[in-house]
């Protein structure tokens, strides 16, 4: 046991780049000799959410569902406003409630388990549901799945700062990006193989491994080392929500970060217009949803951990070139929808800048949750994300809400070149925050 304790621990040192194990920035002291342990052990939970989330995913997966039990189309453009916006929304009345525990872990694991069962019962409705009953079913399940992985959410990463140090909390996060990018290329390999099959059961399949991933999320978080922490300032959501704002008037940084947080919205919104328009010119065989998801899994290998190093030198600095990314992916893809020759008739342009856009998106993502788990302290990291997290879910709702009357309006071409500009904003903003220390 001693000689596992020992490998375990020169593993985090190579992996973190550091050769002091002991290195206990902002987490108690108690956590200091578990941090290695309790670091593989986030690992793995997020390498069981991130695969979750990619085969049961409201910008590629779920839209093939849709499709495929005949639901209407004005229901594929409720996944991803419902996806975002139901795991964010009610974190700020949640909030209160995970600070009253002094272990947050089980909230955590109660989360992860229900979206497990949730993925379950998609993958029933994907072999037996039919028409809009059907279509209503997927979004009724979905609007579950959403609020349980809110639940997760908020609880992940106040754990994350209680039990994993400053300075490694971008790197973490970066390597489990990484290995689940790498199961994502996998399962998607496979899917390339099977687009011959019938579509609903390789849907189903795809689901029924994503609630495994769920269920590994679940029971890592379990086994993590938490020591307990203070239950003093449990609000209710109301009185959250009055802290909250007032946090937000007296906090010019944090209300700093938000807006540039909402700009940076514009990286989540573009993806599945670019997918959407490979869809159009290439078809909606189940070969094409594989190639989506085999360049998602590499650009997620492949840039994760690169955006995590750099994320725990400068967060600020990640999502101001993510941001710019941003721009340039839009602008890309933008061109695609007006270039003649049949080239632009194949997946594989689209599929290009979609794996460009991840990469920049998974930066995006890293950029910003290391800022506000760094900049907030441990009285009220649960509240900065929490509120945070509301924000960014009305405005999801609201200008999801924008971006697809742009899109039946004026079409996805000039939509792109929309959320290129908002990405011009997004790094005007980004550069200008201050550093977290």
């Amino acid at each position: 046991m001693a000689e596992h304790d020992v490998s375990q621990s020169r593993l985090y040192e190579w992996l973190t780049g550091d050769d002091d194990s002991r290195m206990c920035d902002d987490i108690p002291e108690s956590a200091c000799d578990e941090q290695p342990h309790n670091f593989f052990l986030h690992v793995w939970a997020s390498l069981g959410n991130k695969l979750a989330d990619e085969l049961s995913s409201a910008r590629l997966v779920l839209p093939w569902l849709m499709g495929i039990i005949g639901a209407p189309v004005w229901m594929v453009g409720l996944l991803v406003p419902i996806r975002e916006s139901g795991a964010l929304l009610p974190q700020i009345f949640v909030a209160g409630f995970i600070r009253l525990k002094p272990r947050r872990k089980w909230v955590w694991v109660t989360g992860a388990l229900t979206q497990a069962c949730a993925a379950l019962a998609l993958a029933v409705l994907a072999l037996f549901a039919n028409g809009t009953l059907g279509g209503a079913l997927v979004l009724a399940v979905l609007v579950l799945l959403s609020l349980a992985r809110g639940l997760s959410s908020i609880a992940t990463k106040d754990v994350l700062g209680k039990t994993i140090a400053k300075r490694r909390r971008g790197t973490l996060m970066g390597w489990s990006g990484s290995i689940a990018g790498g199961a994502t290329l996998a399962a998607g390999a496979v899917l390339m193989l099977f687009e011959s099959r019938p579509g609903n059961l390789v849907v189903a399949i795809l689901l029924v491994i994503a609630a495994s991933g769920w269920l590994m999320n679940a029971i890592a978080a379990a086994r993590i080392q938490e020591a307990a922490g203070a239950v003093e300032g449990g609000e209710n959501g109301w009185d959250s929500i009055k802290l909250g704002l007032s946090l937000l008037k007296d906090d010019r940084t944090f209300l700093h970060f938000n807006v540039a947080r909402a700009l940076l919205l514009s990286s989540a919104l573009a993806l599945p217009y670019i997918a959407l328009l490979g869809q159009n010119q290439s078809g909606t065989d189940l070969g094409g949803l594989g190639i989506l998801i085999v360049v998602s899994g590499l650009a997620a290998m492949v840039a994760s951990p690169v955006w995590g190093k750099r994320a725990d030198h400068s967060s600020r600095g990640v999502m101001r070139d993510a941001a710019m990314g941003t721009t340039i992916c839009c602008l890309l893809a933008a061109s695609l929808a007006w270039l003649p020759g049949e080239w632009t008739h194949s997946i594989w342009p689209y599929a290009t800048i979609y794996a460009l856009l991840v990469i920049v998106h998974h930066g995006v993502r890293l950029g910003r949750k290391t800022y506000l788990v760094d900049m907030a302290s441990q009285d009220n990291r649960a509240l900065y994300v929490a509120l945070s997290n509301t924000l960014t879910g009305v405005l999801m709702l609201l200008v999801g809400g924008v971006v697809g009357a742009f899109a039946q309006w004026f079409g996805s071409g000039v939509l792109l070149l929309i959320l290129a500009a908002t990405g011009a904003g997004a790094m005007l903003s980004a550069h200008q925050l201050p550093e977290v220390d």
